[in-house]
């Protein structure tokens, strides 16, 4: 027992001078220690890698539902990093490429003859991309509204002859549609249409846009109804628009094959009925579009936009019911040859981005077909010539290079390192070591 004691001093001497010197570093820095012979050797080592944990998935009783308060919040246990790596995020539907400007055409007529010009006018702008055609189901009587073939044919055939054009078809609702209808006879076909008494009309038309391969027309669906100039108008009853509004959509929806979107599109300003009154609800409105004309006389293009019901309030309902907009129907009228308004309108559509737009191009509110309207030609002219639609260019992320690893230092052959702990060892910058010759070195 005397002889292990006696081994046994040496080395408690050794760790109490360990202890001492240790205890001299830490009150004096690192630059004492390094004089006294204790060496940095290295960064401190790195804080082991954390594991993420991944978040609980809602069930159906945590899941807030529409107008529900928030669900608790649940947390999953850790992963153990040995076992289990966090789930890659699931992949989302590809989307669609950004463009720079809104796609955009002109009605140019309502028939074959329709169909023909679009190229003639692209001609005229330069070469520039049409992508939108145009045009409206004649609303005399059921058998047109219902779309006969030989009308509807080569406008099918325009659609199919590129990727990425669009067909946007204006059907009404009730036939004798500007015939002067009185509003008692308006209430009575809206009620009758609400009690579905006219759904058959619709699903005809819905079959016969899928049987030519049009599926994916954009219906601008009683449109102007805020306004008096149609049966299909909102006024004499809007309760019962709004019904027969949603009886149509859900008889051709039910199609199949059919990948329709439905425009509901007023005029600008109140009109006669304020057309948010006229609104059938989200579910089956899939653009909020607006006839957007230059009228009435002496009202500036500010004021079209501040006005109740203007070209602001368009923009703010639609976003407010998270739909794309649309005009379908805009250009010049009773401010006559109006340059200005013009130029603002193509500036507003640039920044607002409309799903499409289609000027009317016939006296007295075009510019191509219609000789009285000059310098608002120009205007059209320029800042649409050579227009192509194109994606706008996306920037390519440039490669970043790894830093290259620094390597750990290795201690002297005449040193023992000391092992002071990671947060002593971060605050010196460095894991120590004490060299074995510090003895002679102070003599």
């Amino acid at each position: 027992m005397a002889a292990e004691q006696r081994r046994g001093r040496p080395r408690r001497l050794a760790c109490l001078a360990a202890t001492v010197v240790a205890s001299a570093v830490l009150a004096a820095g690192p630059g004492f220690a390094l004089g006294l012979g204790v060496t940095a050797v290295g960064d401190p080592p790195a804080p082991a890698p954390t594991t993420p944990t991944r978040p609980a998935t809602p069930t159906a009783a945590t899941t807030p539902g529409p107008g529900s308060g928030t669900a608790p919040a649940t947390t999953a246990p850790p992963v153990p990093a040995a076992s289990q790596s966090p789930a890659a995020p699931p992949a989302g539907p590809a989307r669609p490429p950004v463009r720079e400007f809104p796609a955009f055409g002109a009605y140019l007529h309502y028939a074959e003859r329709g169909v023909a010009r679009i190229a003639e006018l692209s001609r005229w702008l330069g070469g520039a991309d049409l992508r939108v055609g145009h045009t409206y189901l004649p609303g005399d009587r059921w058998s047109n509204i219902e779309g006969a073939p030989d009308f509807l044919e080569s406008w099918a055939d325009w659609r199919n002859a590129e990727d990425d054009r669009m067909f946007v078809l204006n059907v009404p609702m009730l036939e004798r549609n500007e015939e002067g209808v009185p509003d008692h006879e308006v209430r009575a076909l809206l009620r009758r249409g609400a009690a579905g008494h006219f759904d058959h009309h619709f699903r005809r038309l819905a079959e016969r846009l899928v049987e030519l391969k049009v599926p994916d027309t954009v219906i601008v669906l009683g449109w102007e109804m805020n306004g008096i100039t149609y049966t299909h108008r909102c006024g004499p009853d809007p309760q019962a628009w709004k019904q027969y509004w949603n009886n149509i959509v859900t008889t051709m929806r039910a199609v199949p094959g059919q990948k329709f979107r439905f425009d509901f599109t007023p005029t600008r300003g109140r009109d006669a009925i304020p057309w948010p009154r006229c609104y059938p609800g989200d579910d089956t409105v899939d653009i909020v579009g607006m006839d957007a004309y230059d009228q009435p006389a002496g009202l500036s293009f500010d004021e079209q936009v501040k006005e109740p019901y203007g070209l602001q309030e368009h923009v703010e309902f639609a976003k407010a019911h998270r739909k794309e907009i649309s005009y379908p129907e805009w250009g010049l009228f009773r401010n006559g040859d109006n340059p200005e308004y013009m130029r603002r309108m193509l500036a507003w559509m640039d920044k607002h981005k409309p799903l499409y737009n289609t000027l009317t191009d016939y006296c007295p509110h075009g510019v191509w077909q219609c000789d009285d309207n000059p310098r608002s030609a120009a205007v059209y002219r320029a800042m649409l010539t050579g227009r192509t639609d194109a994606p706008a260019p996306q920037p390519t992320p440039q490669p970043t290079q790894p830093a290259p690893a620094t390597p750990p230092a290795t201690p002297p052959a005449s040193c023992s390192p000391l092992h002071l702990g990671d947060w002593v060892e971060q605050w010196l910058g460095g894991r120590l070591c004490m060299r074995l010759d510090w003895w002679s070195r102070l003599r």
